[in-house]
């Protein structure tokens, strides 16, 4: 386990401690819940940069429309 300090203007301090609050959980978690998101969203970022760079335009681009198509259906 690792110490993190940072530095944040008092509104945005007592801010996340409201938020922390109405969660139900502690400054700690909250930070943890944040830190898991932004790692898991740069994870998949990371893949799809990855995969794309292997990948085939117009297969990519025909899913895509596909999903334009399922999601407009909602």
């Amino acid at each position: 386990m690792s110490t993190l300090t940072i530095r944040l203007a008092k509104d945005q301090h007592e801010r996340l401690k409201a938020l922390a609050a109405h969660r139900g959980v502690s400054m700690n978690k909250l930070f943890e819940e944040f830190t898991t998101k932004a790692l898991s969203e740069f994870d998949t970022e990371t893949r799809f940069r990855a995969r794309a760079r292997r990948g085939d335009r117009k297969k990519g681009l025909k899913v895509l429309d596909k999903l334009d198509r399922e999601f407009a259906k909602e």
